[in-house]
């Protein structure tokens, strides 16, 4: 199994969107391990419908669209760390982690510590927008400290080069393109968008795919 994970410097970055065209163009399964929040569509049945892969069940689904840690309390659960190993399947894995990278998943636990057990290559998505550089720099320097294995950084938004060549500098990681935000969000157009503006071949050469 060849698993990837998929984070972000934020919640609400379109990092599920990306997650989705990858799942599709790496013919991959797709994971979310904690969905916190079911009114509506949830992270799995969005990538679902948008790459049409098989998707596997989240290990916690919780009723509040909070941070998982108080949307467990909320139910009268504790998120078990134990219960959140990478599951074995045959072929490639997009694991999509829940908010930032700190966020608490129990009292003890912040999501960042799970993904450092997973020793899985990490991708950063982060936005385009005013903050980002901060924000970025931040998110691969805990990262970083936690001997995550860093694949490299894909923005979403209208694109930046300059502020998105000076995180890849600070930050010395690839930079894997910048995916527009669709006005049209449809299976085609995103397979479009994702191989018109993201660096698939670097993804695959650090997935040894």
């Amino acid at each position: 199994m060849t698993a990837v994970v998929i984070t972000g410097t934020d919640t609400d970055i379109g990092k599920t969107i990306f997650a989705a065209g990858l799942t599709h163009a790496l013919q991959a399964q797709y994971w979310k391990p904690v969905q916190a929040g079911l009114d509506g569509e949830t992270d799995s049945q969005t990538v679902a419908r948008l790459s049409g892969a098989q998707t596997l069940p989240e290990a916690y689904r919780l009723i509040m669209p909070a941070s998982p840690h108080l949307a467990a309390e909320a139910e009268g659960v504790e998120i078990d760390p134990a219960e959140l190993h990478l599951p074995h399947i045959t072929g490639p894995l997009v694991v999509e982690a829940a908010g930032g990278l700190m966020v608490p998943l129990n009292r003890r636990t912040l999501f960042l510590d799970v993904i450092a057990t997973w020793q899985a290559p990490v991708i950063l998505c982060a936005r385009t927008a005013l903050g980002t550089i901060n924000h970025s720099l931040l998110s691969l320097a805990a990262l970083r400290h936690a001997s995550a294995s860093v694949l490299g950084i894909a923005f979403i938004g209208d694109t930046n080069p300059a502020v998105e060549r000076t995180i890849c500098d600070f930050g010395n990681v690839p930079y894997l393109g910048c995916l527009p935000r669709l006005a049209a969000l449809t299976p085609a157009t995103l397979t479009q968008a994702f191989a018109a503006h993201i660096d698939l071949a670097t993804i695959r050469k650090g997935l040894h795919l």
